[in-house]
């Protein structure tokens, strides 16, 4: 479970400035970290909560997505150094172009309508990362929250998917319960359906979080970077990513419902992927993610995972 956010501070802004870099400035705050512009072409990032041991994976990971970035329509990231200070993981890598395609639901809400320039970019960055390989760097990621690597022991991705539910439910399953009816039934159906889906094709990288800040837009509206891989991110089957986006573009908004209603409908209509699997994988990463913020149920995502998992079917 995620225990704590990486948040701002002075700090850290003369930590980079004792070290040459003269004009930096504060860029982003999350679960993942803290990012701070260094103004030479690089982003200084600090980690809340991935240990040195886990970033040359990262690393790795970065390198094999970045591979390919001739093929792809945007920039990805990539750690150019790395160093522990007190304890904490310290990243730099390139600075990434572009301005966020909008700001967290949860701060600036969309409206009923989702904007065509919305949808156009995340349709681009999926038929993007649907053709990144998911490598055997990716495979051997563990996803927030989890203690082992998504893939280990398993040569499917619905079997890996479907025993990371069984352990995420294992973590705090009595406070889902608690809001979420028939939790156990719920959890055997959706572990029994994950088991009988049929094998895909091509395991592609699955960056697990794509929301609107996540993708950055030039002035036209199209997709030049996409960032904060790490929180889900493993290998896996592309529809899976879709349907996660789908889910979590807008999750507090006054429209999420109708918003994650109507972009499940668009991406299966798009890539021709079962309606019913799309909704599955919905279910399955709430019951993957839904305490990774509190362990108390006190928090949005929370409340979020409850909708996803009692909403009528």
């Amino acid at each position: 479970m995620v225990s704590h956010r990486q948040d701002h501070t002075a700090h850290w802004i003369r930590y980079f400035a004792d070290r040459g870099h003269g004009d930096v400035r504060s860029l982003a705050a999350g679960v993942e970290g803290a990012v701070y512009r260094l103004g030479d072409g690089t982003v200084g990032k600090v980690w809340s909560g991935r240990r040195p041991v886990g970033v040359e994976l990262m690393r790795r990971v970065y390198a094999d997505i970045a591979w390919h970035s001739e093929s792809l329509p945007f920039a990805t990231p990539e750690i150019l150094r790395v160093e522990e200070h007190g304890g904490v993981l310290v990243t730099y890598e390139r600075e990434l172009g572009g301005v966020p395609l909008r700001g967290d639901s949860a701060v600036v809400a969309p409206g009923p309508e989702l904007a065509a320039r919305e949808t156009d970019a995340l349709l681009t960055v999926l038929r993007g990362l649907a053709a990144v390989p998911g490598t055997g760097a990716v495979r051997r990621l563990v996803v927030q929250g989890d203690d082992q690597a998504l893939w280990e022991g398993h040569a499917r991705f619905p079997d890996a998917l479907a025993d990371l539910v069984r352990r995420a439910v294992r973590r705090h399953g009595g406070l889902l319960a608690a809001q979420v009816p028939d939790l156990a039934g719920i959890v055997r159906e959706t572990v029994d359906s994950l088991r009988a889906l049929p094998d895909g094709g091509p395991v592609s990288v699955v960056h697990g979080d794509l929301v609107p800040p996540n993708v950055h837009v030039d002035d036209t509206g199209a997709p030049v970077a996409v960032l904060d891989f790490g929180f889900f991110t493993t290998a896996g089957d592309p529809a899976f990513e879709a349907a996660v986006a789908a889910a979590v573009w807008d999750m507090y908004g006054p429209y999420a419902e109708r918003h994650t209603v109507t972009l499940t409908r668009l991406f299966a209509e798009e890539f021709r992927y079962s309606p019913d699997t799309l909704v599955l994988y919905q279910r399955a990463y709430a019951l993957a993610t839904y305490d990774l913020f509190s362990s108390d149920g006190g928090d949005g995502h929370f409340r979020w995972c409850v909708w996803v998992l009692t909403r009528p079917r």
